[in-house]
């Protein structure tokens, strides 16, 4: 890996692409308006990036039926388009230093998790897809010999993509990647806040051969370019990653225009259970560490609600303790730093109210607390531990999107059952024990869409991703995300 200097040079020579990305070109916004791109470690300006509106998603939109309907991408063979989507893996792979930095100087993620987890996982995000795609066959159905009964794939037509801050690349990649491949346009409305990366994303796609107007990106805000195609009558599908406030409102426009299909991947207040004949304690207390201050937790499966077993609970938040310590803020440039900043400051008042609420109610701020500056300057908070929490408290029952952990305490399995699924939630779960048959016991009564069991946060691309309850609903990755851009038609012929 590059050292802090050469990252830091390599941040200083980047251009921003800025504009929309719209039937194969950067334009400015139909109205002229921009927003300000912030780096959140200093503060600092990057770009005025376009702010797209109502015109401009018409416009977008007519564009992609337009070329959808033209079949240039959408009839396009299978192993064509596979092709070309793994060039754009490739350029991808050969980008993949400038994509790193992007995403760093936009949303404060630490360079060593880009280039680790990020980047690989975006292109072979790509990658993965592209193969997949021709080998989806259709069938025959079981009728009588009289008739036969063809069952296909085809594309659904235009899809819209709403994508987060916090992960802004491999998020937009684990929707783009799905939609493109089954023969759709796509229209990417990324996040405000994080807009840099799929701009430059757009510019290599058209390098890699998609054709104009497949693939076009709308930076803006939820509430006017946003709304704008989650009410759009010629958007066929919305694919969405964001709050579960958001995602109830998107439900409701997809029922005001053309009831669309509306594929959600909502909020999370994941629980991590730690019981007492977990192997190794303080491996436990790493993973927790891990699952709660990576991406200085804004992560939608952070276990931000750990449940311990009373006869360990003093051994495992002593050992928490000094895990969390290893999570201090610093420049997100530097390879050593374990958590840069959060997003902006709107996003630090949040964080800060949480964990003043958790005082407020009888919790007790075991680590952290304060917000930080790095060289005077940024963003940064503390990772913070919050001890004598319950499910009644605020910060234990809200998602909070921050570096904040609360740790309570169970005595039997089915105390920790019930409280873990004591939310409104249902993302993620993680279990520690060296008990086989408690795993899949728990894990089959963790009302979640995903368990992981003496680990946190693993899965490739073979692996769905998607969560129940106000966590959302439908999955990206492996191949049940391409269930989500397609259509299933039968065809009955009279013999």
């Amino acid at each position: 890996m590059k050292t802090h200097a050469e990252w830091k040079a390599l941040s200083e020579s980047l251009t921003f692409r800025s504009q929309a990305w719209i039937n194969g070109q950067f334009v400015d916004a139909e109205s002229g308006e921009t927003f300000e791109c912030i780096n959140p470690t200093n503060e600092q300006k990057l770009a005025d990036v376009s702010s797209c509106d109502q015109a401009d998603a018409d416009i977008a939109v007519a564009h992609a039926r337009e070329v959808y309907r033209s079949g240039v991408w959408s009839e396009m063979a299978p192993a064509q388009r596979k092709r070309v989507l793994l060039k754009l893996a490739d350029l991808m792979e050969a980008h993949k230093d400038e994509f790193a930095v992007l995403d760093t100087l936009d949303m404060g993620k630490s360079i060593s998790e880009m280039v680790g987890i990020d980047i690989p996982d975006s292109i072979d995000c790509f990658r993965w897809t592209a193969e997949c795609i021709d080998k989806v066959y259709g069938e025959i159905a079981p009728t009588g010999n009289d008739t036969l009964a063809l069952i296909s794939h085809e594309p659904v037509g235009v899809v819209a993509a709403i994508t987060p801050w916090n992960y802004p690349l491999m998020m937009a990649a684990w929707k783009i990647a799905p939609a493109l491949a089954a023969g759709n346009s796509v229209i990417l409305k990324p996040s405000e806040k994080s807009p840099l990366s799929v701009l430059r994303l757009a510019e290599l796609a058209k390098e890699a051969g998609i054709p104009d107007g497949v693939f076009n990106v709308l930076p803006g805000f939820g509430h006017t370019v946003g709304k704008a195609l989650a009410l759009h009558n010629d958007v066929n599908v919305l694919a969405f990653t964001g709050s579960s406030r958001v995602a109830g409102m998107l439900m409701g426009y997809a029922g005001e225009s053309n009831m669309k299909r509306i594929w959600l991947e909502a909020g999370g207040k994941s629980p991590n259970l730690i019981f007492d004949d977990c192997d190794d304690v303080k491996k436990a207390a790493a993973g927790a560490a891990a699952a709660i201050f990576s991406n200085q937790g804004e992560v939608c499966i952070a276990c931000s609600r750990v449940y311990v077993q009373k006869s360990i609970k003093e051994e495992f938040i002593a050992a928490l303790a000094e895990e969390a310590s290893r999570y201090q803020p610093g420049d997100p440039l530097d390879p050593a730093t374990k958590m840069g900043p959060v997003v902006d400051g709107t996003q630090l008042a949040t964080v800060q109210r949480y964990i003043q609420s958790a005082e407020d109610e009888g919790g007790n701020i075991l680590l952290g607390g304060q917000p930080e500056y790095v060289d005077g300057q940024g963003f940064f908070v503390k990772p913070t531990i919050v001890t004598e929490a319950h499910n009644g408290m605020t910060f234990v029952k809200e998602e909070i999107f921050g570096p904040v952990l609360a740790v309570c305490e169970f005595e039997t399995e089915e105390e920790a059952i019930e409280l873990a699924n004591d939310s409104q939630y249902g993302l993620g779960a993680a279990i520690w024990t060296a008990n086989l048959s408690r795993a899949h016991r728990v894990s089959r009564k963790i009302h979640s869409g995903m368990v992981w069991v003496n680990t946190w946060g693993e899965g490739d691309m073979t692996v769905p991703f998607g969560g129940v309850k106000a966590s959302g609903n439908g999955r990206d990755k492996s191949l049940h995300a391409l269930e989500k851009y397609s259509e299933l038609k039968q065809v009955m012929i009279r013999l």
